[in-house]
Protein backbone atom coordinates (compact mmCIF):
# COMPACT_ATOMS: atom_id res chain seq x y z
CA UNK A 1 0.00 0.00 0.00
CA UNK A 2 1.46 3.37 -1.05
CA UNK A 3 0.14 6.92 -0.75
CA UNK A 4 -0.08 7.06 -4.56
CA UNK A 5 -2.92 4.52 -4.27
CA UNK A 6 -4.73 6.10 -1.29
CA UNK A 7 -7.51 8.58 -2.07
CA UNK A 8 -10.06 10.75 -0.30
CA UNK A 9 -13.43 11.05 -2.04
CA UNK A 10 -15.51 14.19 -1.63
CA UNK A 11 -18.75 13.38 0.19
CA UNK A 12 -17.55 10.01 1.48
CA UNK A 13 -15.96 9.53 4.91
CA UNK A 14 -12.62 7.82 5.38
CA UNK A 15 -9.88 6.85 2.97
CA UNK A 16 -9.89 4.42 0.07
CA UNK A 17 -7.28 2.35 -1.71
CA UNK A 18 -7.45 2.20 -5.51
CA UNK A 19 -7.98 -1.43 -6.48
CA UNK A 20 -8.28 -1.02 -10.24
CA UNK A 21 -9.32 1.27 -13.02
CA UNK A 22 -12.63 0.71 -14.77
CA UNK A 23 -13.99 2.00 -18.05
CA UNK A 24 -15.92 4.77 -16.30
CA UNK A 25 -13.71 5.52 -13.29
CA UNK A 26 -12.11 3.61 -10.41
CA UNK A 27 -12.80 0.68 -8.16
CA UNK A 28 -11.78 1.55 -4.60
CA UNK A 29 -11.74 -0.29 -1.28
CA UNK A 30 -12.37 1.38 2.06
CA UNK A 31 -9.42 1.18 4.48
CA UNK A 32 -11.79 0.90 7.44
CA UNK A 33 -14.41 -1.68 6.46
CA UNK A 34 -12.80 -3.15 3.28
CA UNK A 35 -15.98 -2.58 1.22
CA UNK A 36 -15.37 -2.03 -2.48
CA UNK A 37 -17.24 0.67 -4.35
CA UNK A 38 -17.06 2.01 -7.90
CA UNK A 39 -16.21 5.71 -8.35
CA UNK A 40 -17.23 7.42 -11.57
CA UNK A 41 -15.34 10.19 -13.32
CA UNK A 42 -17.79 12.82 -12.04
CA UNK A 43 -16.80 12.33 -8.38
CA UNK A 44 -14.00 14.44 -6.93
CA UNK A 45 -11.06 12.25 -5.84
CA UNK A 46 -7.88 13.54 -4.14
CA UNK A 47 -4.75 11.40 -4.09
CA UNK A 48 -3.05 11.85 -0.69
CA UNK A 49 0.38 11.87 -2.28
CA UNK A 50 -0.53 15.04 -4.23
CA UNK A 51 -1.82 17.10 -1.27
CA UNK A 52 0.39 19.71 0.41
CA UNK A 53 0.12 21.89 3.53
CA UNK A 54 0.86 25.62 3.39
CA UNK A 55 3.74 26.93 5.49
CA UNK A 56 5.10 30.46 5.72
CA UNK A 57 8.04 29.42 3.50
CA UNK A 58 6.65 26.93 1.02
CA UNK A 59 4.25 24.00 0.77
CA UNK A 60 5.08 20.77 2.59
CA UNK A 61 3.76 17.54 1.03
CA UNK A 62 1.20 15.75 3.20
CA UNK A 63 3.32 12.58 3.00
CA UNK A 64 6.13 14.38 4.87
CA UNK A 65 3.70 15.59 7.54
CA UNK A 66 2.46 11.99 7.96
CA UNK A 67 6.04 10.74 8.22
CA UNK A 68 6.84 13.34 10.89
CA UNK A 69 3.74 12.39 12.91
CA UNK A 70 4.61 8.69 12.60
CA UNK A 71 8.19 9.27 13.79
CA UNK A 72 6.94 11.37 16.71
CA UNK A 73 4.37 8.74 17.76
CA UNK A 74 6.20 5.52 16.75
CA UNK A 75 3.54 4.73 14.11
CA UNK A 76 0.84 4.80 16.80
CA UNK A 77 -2.50 6.56 16.52
CA UNK A 78 -2.50 10.33 17.15
CA UNK A 79 -4.96 12.24 19.31
CA UNK A 80 -8.57 12.19 18.12
CA UNK A 81 -9.59 14.66 15.44
CA UNK A 82 -12.51 15.50 17.77
CA UNK A 83 -10.26 17.08 20.41
CA UNK A 84 -10.54 20.79 21.13
CA UNK A 85 -9.28 23.18 18.48
CA UNK A 86 -6.53 24.42 20.82
CA UNK A 87 -5.19 20.88 21.39
CA UNK A 88 -5.27 20.13 17.66
CA UNK A 89 -3.43 23.34 16.78
CA UNK A 90 -0.84 22.73 19.52
CA UNK A 91 -0.21 19.19 18.25
CA UNK A 92 0.03 20.35 14.64
CA UNK A 93 2.46 23.11 15.67
CA UNK A 94 4.73 20.43 17.15
CA UNK A 95 4.61 18.43 13.92
CA UNK A 96 4.83 21.34 11.46
CA UNK A 97 6.01 24.40 13.43
CA UNK A 98 5.86 26.92 10.58
CA UNK A 99 2.46 26.03 9.09
CA UNK A 100 0.57 29.05 7.79
CA UNK A 101 -2.09 29.67 10.44
CA UNK A 102 -4.09 31.96 8.16
CA UNK A 103 -4.33 29.48 5.27
CA UNK A 104 -4.44 26.18 7.18
CA UNK A 105 -7.77 26.05 8.98
CA UNK A 106 -8.67 23.93 11.98
CA UNK A 107 -10.86 21.84 9.66
CA UNK A 108 -7.74 21.06 7.58
CA UNK A 109 -5.83 20.02 10.70
CA UNK A 110 -8.72 17.77 11.77
CA UNK A 111 -8.74 16.12 8.32
CA UNK A 112 -4.96 15.52 8.37
CA UNK A 113 -5.13 13.96 11.85
CA UNK A 114 -8.19 11.89 10.93
CA UNK A 115 -6.47 10.60 7.77
CA UNK A 116 -3.28 9.82 9.70
CA UNK A 117 -5.29 7.82 12.25
CA UNK A 118 -7.11 5.87 9.51
CA UNK A 119 -3.74 4.99 7.96
CA UNK A 120 -2.25 4.07 11.36
CA UNK A 121 -5.20 1.77 12.13
CA UNK A 122 -4.81 0.18 8.68
CA UNK A 123 -1.16 -0.51 9.66
CA UNK A 124 0.25 1.66 6.89
CA UNK A 125 4.06 1.53 6.84
CA UNK A 126 5.02 5.21 7.16
CA UNK A 127 8.71 4.31 6.83
CA UNK A 128 8.09 3.64 3.11
CA UNK A 129 7.41 7.36 2.55
CA UNK A 130 10.37 8.94 0.83
CA UNK A 131 10.93 12.61 1.56
CA UNK A 132 10.95 14.81 -1.50
CA UNK A 133 9.68 11.97 -3.71
CA UNK A 134 6.53 12.36 -5.74
CA UNK A 135 4.80 10.19 -8.28
CA UNK A 136 4.65 13.17 -10.62
CA UNK A 137 7.28 15.83 -10.14
CA UNK A 138 6.01 19.20 -11.36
Amino acid sequence: MTLEKIVAITGKPGLYQIVSQTKGGLLVQSLTDKKRIPINAMQNVSVLNDIAIYTYDDEVPLREVFKTIAEKLNNKEALSHKESNDKLKAFFSEVLPNYDEERVYTSNIKKVIQWYNVLALAEFDFSTIKEGASSEEE
